[in-house]
């Protein structure tokens, strides 16, 4: 279970990290690449299979430093040279190979190829679309004691990878479709589009909504017109929720856009529109002038709605503890950086449950792991909405609660949060108590304090208040004093 959760922490946060780049190559290369320094590997690659020339090309490798990279030779690999793999694979069961020597005689190609690429030992994952394997996703060397472990950790992975190269080879195809049909194909993957000369702020739709049209009393789209400036204000102004409009403007400025989109390939802003939810608007530039000076534009608009859903849900995870709900560490700790880097006066707390051991240990985890997320809930429901309410790990939880800077204020809120804490009824252990520990320091904002040092000054005062039996709260001072 532990290792389950560990894995889908790593894999909420490659995604994360894999979603901060731009396009779907670059994305994928951040993910194996945050999975092979979290492995521990010497090598993870990704092959896809050519059917109809029956070979597997690496298509993506990511090689620990010093491990010498592999891919510029295994291109067109002949797929009946490891055919024993896609037997495997057919059996839906991944190939493990845990010494190399023992594939020796059996498979002497196999064992050839790896030992000049110095792998003893290798975990490979089928890649499967449609039910069909369109290729595999493979770790060499990677850590000794857990080949099956990691193979779960790959099994969990392996759609996410597909999703990313169904992606690639989406954008890829419309690429293609662009440049072959013009600027009506190109139209068809945006809600609409407008042709715009710079200089004399002229255009022309090529697409757009009905709704849109209707709004602006045309029936159908029409030629050349006058002002695409008026004329694209007064549509967002309409159908732009109204926290964008302002922002949407500015983007919107001819003035300004040869300049912005200076050695781009294009611009784009996000925002919210009422027709079809999230939407991306994007300049192309189209063509220059005798002078170099930027003439004609494309001003496009696509719906994003799913994608930033998708994007706001793997973002939630990356942020969020799985079992409670709450912040998780990574989160939370960036969220009390930000506060110390602003000079925000507040207090950090930290809370833990005193012999919570004793809970599982009687009770069993899973009223272990319900203990946990009724203390979650109530933290966060003793908290306000700008608090930082975050669980560390195990059962212990941190606070950072803005404004409150002197005893008085920081002993009514301890007096409020046990209060709430000790109204937590959990059936499945009876009567059996929860008590509650807490270590606090108040920081003046003034002072100059990593997330780290204020840490360990909560956690001296957490030390004497471990010594108190029952509900009891210490604020640190130089010389701890309860």
């Amino acid at each position: 279970m532990q290792a389950i959760i560990r894995y889908e922490l790593v894999i909420n946060e490659a995604l994360r990290s894999a979603l901060m780049l731009d396009t779907p190559d670059e994305q994928i290369d951040e993910f194996i690449r945050f999975f092979g320094k979290h492995i521990g590997c010497d090598r993870i690659y990704i092959f896809e299979d050519n059917k109809k020339e029956h070979v597997t090309d690496n298509t993506y490798e990511w090689c620990r430093q010093g491990i010498e990279s592999e891919i510029d030779y295994l291109q067109g690999v002949d797929m009946d040279i490891i055919d024993w793999w896609y037997k495997a694979f057919d059996k839906k069961e991944n190939v493990i190979i845990r010494d190399v020597e023992t594939i020796k005689n059996e498979h002497v190609y196999t064992y050839n190829t790896l030992k000049i690429q110095n792998v003893k030992r290798l975990v490979v994952c089928p890649i499967r679309y449609k039910n069909e394997i369109s290729g595999f996703f493979g770790v060499d060397n990677p850590p000794i004691d857990d080949h099956l472990g990691l193979t779960t950790f790959l099994d969990m992975i392996a759609t996410l990878v597909i999703s990313f190269l169904k992606i690639r080879n989406s954008q890829n195809k419309s690429k293609r479709e662009a440049k072959l049909s013009g600027y009506s194909a190109l139209g068809q993957i945006y809600t609409s589009m407008h042709y715009i000369n710079v200089k004399t702020n002229r255009f022309h739709i090529v697409k757009m909504e009905p709704q849109i049209l209707t709004y602006l009393g045309k029936h159908e789209i029409y030629d050349i017109e006058d002002n695409f400036t008026d004329h694209i204000c007064k549509i967002h102004r309409k159908f732009c929720q109204a926290d964008y409009v302002d922002r949407e403007v500015e983007f919107m400025d001819l003035e300004t856009l040869e300049e912005r989109l200076q050695g781009k390939k294009s611009i784009d802003s996000v925002f919210y529109g009422k027709l079809s939810g999230w939407c991306r608007s994007r300049f192309i530039p189209v063509d220059y002038d005798e002078d170099g000076s930027l003439l004609h534009v494309l001003y496009c608009v696509e719906c994003i709605d799913d994608q930033k859903k998708r994007e706001d849900k793997l973002l939630y995870l990356a942020q969020t503890d799985t079992m409670t709900g709450i912040s998780n560490r990574r989160s939370g700790e960036k969220m009390i950086e930000r506060v110390l880097n602003n000079k925000v006066s507040g207090m950090m707390c930290l809370v833990d449950c005193d012999k919570f051991k004793s809970i599982n240990d009687t009770y069993g985890h899973m009223a272990g792991d319900e203990v946990i997320v009724a203390i979650a809930h109530t933290l966060q429901k003793s908290c306000r909405d700008k608090d930082v309410v975050m669980r560390l790990g195990g059962d212990e939880f941190a606070l950072f609660i803005p404004g409150v800077t002197d005893r008085k204020c920081a002993n009514a809120f301890f007096k409020r949060l046990f209060e709430n804490l000790k109204q937590i009824q959990i059936e499945s252990i009876k009567d059996h108590p929860i008590i509650m520990s807490l270590g606090a320091c108040i920081y003046d904002g003034k002072e100059e304090l990593t997330f780290d040092e204020l840490y360990c000054r909560a956690d001296m005062a957490m030390y004497q208040s471990k010594k108190v039996e029952g509900y009891s709260a210490t604020i640190y001072k130089k010389k701890i004093a309860s």
